[in-house]
């Protein structure tokens, strides 16, 4: 038992980092943006939104080039249950967040589509660098979809997406840095701890991807939900966690396959794309329910947490059960 306090104090020591550093990056990134003219609004649906994708995705790099494929396959997937079950659920049981059409028409249809591409590339237990790489290709007509719709949509999202502190150029850049450097620093100490926790305890990689890490790895978005749902800024609480789960399944997943194919258990795709699967289309349910109970004043309530939470942790039981 001694033998786990080392790497379970690093894998807590680089999830702090992971958390920490995407702020910092985030931060960085904004200011320097902003100060060479980038408008708020694309610096809020680029840099933003795959700033708090950031830690998963220096994890998986990390991890496909440690060659713990299925621990950064696990890390993607595992990340869009949690955002799902445990940030967009527990986000819910502080406050209601209120939903709009053009959420389940734009938003929804998109993450649908994007998880049905991902269940394509998995099915055969093996992701390869081509469909990998048309992954990460997919997020820059992804991106300049967003950004177009939203900026003919209103004008008010370029006063709202941009939450960044205005900072110096010099503070910026050295935020930025600082930040880099504590992301990959901290996604080095998480994948060792992770995979020395996996080999002391006789655990699959896989499993601790897609618990411990997914976990710590979604707490930036955790964060980011709770408190924009707490201040009243509803669309950025349930556009956060969507967005996140698009580039977990874009980028994570796909940064990992390219750089190392990956050949999965059969687990991965009748478990655990399974269960990621179905969590998105109770979401996407729960929000047609909601919108057809209330047309003109639709919300999602704490009970719809509640039954989000749940299904996360019957996941968790199935998991426990297979393994």
């Amino acid at each position: 038992m001694m033998t786990l306090f080392l790497p379970l104090g690093s894998l807590i020591l680089g999830m702090l980092g992971l958390v920490w550093g995407a702020g910092r990056f985030v931060s960085g990134s904004a200011s320097i943006a902003r100060s060479i003219g980038v408008s708020s609004l694309v610096i809020g649906l680029t840099i933003v939104s795959v700033g708090t994708s950031a830690p998963e995705i220096i994890v998986s790099i990390n991890a496909a080039l440690s060659e713990s494929t299925e621990l950064a396959v696990g890390n993607a997937l595992g990340s869009n249950l949690a955002n799902i079950g445990l940030v967009l659920g527990s986000t819910l049981i502080i406050a209601s967040i209120p939903v709009k059409k053009d959420l389940l028409r734009e938003e929804g249809l998109i993450l649908l589509i994007v998880t049905g591409l991902a269940g394509l590339c998995l099915y055969n237990n093996y992701l390869g660098r081509l469909e990998s790489l048309l992954l990460i290709l997919l997020t820059v007509p992804l991106l300049i979809f967003a950004i177009k719709y939203y900026r003919s949509k209103s004008n008010r999202s370029d006063k709202s997406v941009d939450k960044t502190e205005k900072i110096s150029n010099k503070k910026a850049f050295l935020s930025f840095i600082i930040g880099l450097f504590v992301l990959l620093g901290s996604a080095e100490i998480t994948v060792w701890s992770a995979q020395s926790i996996a080999l002391s305890m006789g655990v699959s990689e896989l499993v601790i991807g897609l618990t411990v890490v997914a976990i710590g790895t979604s707490l930036p978005e955790l964060a980011a939900s709770v408190v924009s749902a707490l201040r009243g800024h509803h669309d950025i609480a349930v556009g956060n966690i969507i967005g996140s789960n698009l580039f977990n399944i874009l980028l994570v997943m796909g940064a990992a396959g390219s750089i190392s194919p990956i050949e999965t258990s059969t687990f991965v795709f009748n478990r655990d794309y399974i269960a990621m699967a179905l969590m998105t289309l109770l979401v996407i349910a729960l929000i047609i329910l909601a919108l057809r109970k209330n047309p003109e004043n639709s919300q999602l309530s704490r009970s719809t947490g509640v039954i989000l939470l749940s299904a996360y942790i019957l996941y968790y039981f199935i998991l426990w059960l297979s393994t």
